[in-house]
Protein backbone atom coordinates (compact mmCIF):
# COMPACT_ATOMS: atom_id res chain seq x y z
CA UNK A 1 0.00 0.00 0.00
CA UNK A 2 3.06 2.28 0.64
CA UNK A 3 4.19 2.32 -2.85
CA UNK A 4 0.91 2.84 -4.42
CA UNK A 5 0.30 5.79 -1.88
CA UNK A 6 3.59 7.33 -3.32
CA UNK A 7 2.35 6.66 -6.69
CA UNK A 8 -0.38 8.40 -5.92
CA UNK A 9 1.60 11.39 -4.78
CA UNK A 10 3.43 11.08 -8.01
CA UNK A 11 0.34 11.24 -10.52
CA UNK A 12 -0.91 14.30 -8.52
CA UNK A 13 2.15 16.66 -8.57
CA UNK A 14 3.72 16.03 -6.09
CA UNK A 15 7.13 15.47 -4.71
CA UNK A 16 7.12 12.18 -2.61
CA UNK A 17 10.69 12.72 -1.66
CA UNK A 18 10.07 16.08 0.09
CA UNK A 19 10.36 16.17 4.15
CA UNK A 20 6.79 16.71 4.95
CA UNK A 21 5.80 13.66 2.66
CA UNK A 22 8.53 11.13 3.85
CA UNK A 23 6.45 9.70 5.87
CA UNK A 24 3.05 9.97 4.46
CA UNK A 25 2.51 6.75 3.17
CA UNK A 26 3.45 4.77 6.53
CA UNK A 27 0.58 6.94 7.96
CA UNK A 28 -1.72 6.39 5.14
CA UNK A 29 -1.04 2.70 5.39
CA UNK A 30 -1.69 2.71 9.36
CA UNK A 31 -4.80 5.08 8.81
CA UNK A 32 -6.30 2.71 6.31
CA UNK A 33 -5.63 -0.21 8.46
CA UNK A 34 -7.73 1.53 11.39
CA UNK A 35 -10.13 2.72 9.08
CA UNK A 36 -11.17 -0.47 7.27
CA UNK A 37 -10.42 -2.05 10.75
CA UNK A 38 -14.00 -3.42 10.24
CA UNK A 39 -13.55 -5.99 7.76
CA UNK A 40 -11.68 -8.43 10.54
CA UNK A 41 -13.59 -7.49 13.86
CA UNK A 42 -15.87 -10.67 14.63
CA UNK A 43 -19.85 -9.35 15.93
CA UNK A 44 -19.09 -12.79 18.69
CA UNK A 45 -15.86 -11.60 19.65
CA UNK A 46 -17.20 -8.07 20.11
CA UNK A 47 -19.90 -9.04 21.60
CA UNK A 48 -17.92 -11.30 24.22
CA UNK A 49 -20.70 -12.62 26.02
CA UNK A 50 -22.12 -10.02 27.26
CA UNK A 51 -25.55 -11.05 26.49
CA UNK A 52 -27.54 -11.02 30.40
CA UNK A 53 -31.10 -12.68 30.84
CA UNK A 54 -33.42 -9.98 31.58
CA UNK A 55 -37.03 -9.57 31.91
CA UNK A 56 -37.07 -6.10 30.77
CA UNK A 57 -39.79 -5.36 28.40
CA UNK A 58 -39.26 -1.43 28.03
CA UNK A 59 -37.33 -0.26 24.93
CA UNK A 60 -33.76 0.40 25.54
CA UNK A 61 -32.08 3.13 23.29
CA UNK A 62 -28.94 3.95 23.03
CA UNK A 63 -28.55 7.22 20.82
CA UNK A 64 -25.81 10.26 19.64
CA UNK A 65 -23.49 7.39 19.10
CA UNK A 66 -20.56 8.97 16.89
CA UNK A 67 -19.32 7.43 13.89
CA UNK A 68 -17.01 7.58 10.76
CA UNK A 69 -16.83 5.69 7.73
CA UNK A 70 -15.38 5.84 4.01
CA UNK A 71 -17.47 6.47 1.32
CA UNK A 72 -17.01 3.10 -0.70
CA UNK A 73 -17.29 5.81 -4.21
CA UNK A 74 -14.73 8.12 -3.97
CA UNK A 75 -13.03 6.66 -0.30
CA UNK A 76 -13.78 10.29 1.42
CA UNK A 77 -15.05 10.19 4.88
CA UNK A 78 -18.73 9.98 6.11
CA UNK A 79 -19.74 11.25 9.50
CA UNK A 80 -22.63 11.35 12.36
CA UNK A 81 -24.35 10.16 14.27
CA UNK A 82 -26.25 6.70 15.46
CA UNK A 83 -29.19 5.87 16.77
CA UNK A 84 -29.77 2.12 17.67
CA UNK A 85 -32.91 1.09 19.86
CA UNK A 86 -34.16 -2.47 20.48
CA UNK A 87 -37.17 -4.11 22.18
CA UNK A 88 -36.08 -7.33 24.39
CA UNK A 89 -36.82 -10.44 24.09
CA UNK A 90 -35.75 -11.97 27.81
CA UNK A 91 -32.40 -10.55 27.12
CA UNK A 92 -30.44 -7.79 27.24
CA UNK A 93 -26.84 -6.65 25.96
CA UNK A 94 -24.12 -4.38 27.78
CA UNK A 95 -24.89 -1.24 26.64
CA UNK A 96 -21.42 -0.37 25.38
CA UNK A 97 -21.72 -3.60 22.84
CA UNK A 98 -24.19 -1.16 20.46
CA UNK A 99 -21.33 1.36 19.86
CA UNK A 100 -19.05 -0.80 19.33
CA UNK A 101 -21.32 -2.96 16.85
CA UNK A 102 -21.93 0.30 14.83
CA UNK A 103 -17.78 0.69 14.43
CA UNK A 104 -17.55 -2.89 12.90
CA UNK A 105 -19.94 -1.70 10.34
CA UNK A 106 -18.43 2.03 10.09
CA UNK A 107 -15.06 0.62 10.11
CA UNK A 108 -15.67 -0.56 6.05
CA UNK A 109 -16.08 0.96 3.16
CA UNK A 110 -19.53 1.81 2.98
CA UNK A 111 -23.02 3.73 2.03
CA UNK A 112 -24.46 4.44 5.00
CA UNK A 113 -27.99 2.81 3.41
CA UNK A 114 -26.30 -0.78 3.64
CA UNK A 115 -24.31 0.06 6.98
CA UNK A 116 -27.27 1.13 8.66
CA UNK A 117 -29.36 -2.20 7.73
CA UNK A 118 -26.15 -4.45 8.59
CA UNK A 119 -25.91 -3.02 12.28
CA UNK A 120 -30.13 -3.88 12.63
CA UNK A 121 -29.71 -6.98 11.54
CA UNK A 122 -26.83 -7.81 13.29
CA UNK A 123 -28.09 -6.65 16.50
CA UNK A 124 -31.33 -8.99 15.44
CA UNK A 125 -29.01 -11.80 15.39
CA UNK A 126 -26.86 -11.28 18.39
CA UNK A 127 -29.77 -10.60 20.71
CA UNK A 128 -33.26 -12.05 18.60
CA UNK A 129 -34.91 -8.98 20.85
CA UNK A 130 -39.02 -8.17 19.30
CA UNK A 131 -37.56 -5.48 17.34
CA UNK A 132 -34.54 -3.32 16.37
CA UNK A 133 -34.37 0.46 14.78
CA UNK A 134 -31.84 1.89 13.58
CA UNK A 135 -31.02 5.47 12.63
CA UNK A 136 -28.19 7.04 11.02
CA UNK A 137 -27.80 11.10 10.18
CA UNK A 138 -24.62 11.83 8.79
CA UNK A 139 -22.55 14.06 6.77
CA UNK A 140 -20.73 12.92 3.10
CA UNK A 141 -17.08 14.71 2.11
CA UNK A 142 -17.61 13.88 -1.55
CA UNK A 143 -20.70 15.98 -1.39
CA UNK A 144 -19.30 18.82 0.81
CA UNK A 145 -15.70 18.78 -0.81
CA UNK A 146 -16.70 17.94 -4.39
CA UNK A 147 -19.53 17.62 -6.74
CA UNK A 148 -22.37 19.17 -5.82
CA UNK A 149 -20.40 21.02 -3.07
CA UNK A 150 -23.31 21.24 -0.15
CA UNK A 151 -21.66 22.09 2.91
CA UNK A 152 -24.83 21.54 5.14
CA UNK A 153 -26.56 18.55 3.64
CA UNK A 154 -27.22 15.35 5.71
CA UNK A 155 -28.53 12.14 4.72
CA UNK A 156 -31.13 10.18 6.73
CA UNK A 157 -31.08 6.13 6.87
CA UNK A 158 -33.17 3.97 9.24
CA UNK A 159 -34.18 0.51 9.26
CA UNK A 160 -36.51 -0.58 11.57
CA UNK A 161 -37.27 -4.63 12.38
CA UNK A 162 -39.84 -6.50 14.07
CA UNK A 163 -42.33 -4.02 16.51
CA UNK A 164 -40.54 -0.94 15.23
CA UNK A 165 -41.76 -1.82 12.13
CA UNK A 166 -45.08 -3.61 12.45
CA UNK A 167 -46.27 -1.16 16.14
CA UNK A 168 -46.25 2.40 14.56
CA UNK A 169 -46.77 3.48 18.57
CA UNK A 170 -43.30 1.93 19.39
CA UNK A 171 -42.11 3.62 15.89
CA UNK A 172 -43.30 6.62 17.11
CA UNK A 173 -41.43 6.44 20.82
CA UNK A 174 -38.53 5.92 19.50
CA UNK A 175 -38.51 8.23 16.52
CA UNK A 176 -39.49 10.82 19.48
CA UNK A 177 -36.75 9.83 21.79
CA UNK A 178 -33.99 10.33 19.11
CA UNK A 179 -35.95 13.90 18.30
CA UNK A 180 -35.92 14.69 22.01
CA UNK A 181 -34.19 12.71 24.16
CA UNK A 182 -36.90 13.20 27.05
CA UNK A 183 -39.03 10.88 28.33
Amino acid sequence: MEHEVTNILKAIGEDPSREGLLNTPKRVRKAYEFLTSGYKADIDTIVNGAIFEEDSQGMVLVRDIEMYSLCEHHLLPFYGKAHVGYIPNKKIIGISKIPRIVDVFARRLQVQERMTEQIAYALMDVLDPLGVAVVIKAKHLCMMMRGVEKQNSELFTSCMLGEFKTNMVTRSEFLDLIRTGST
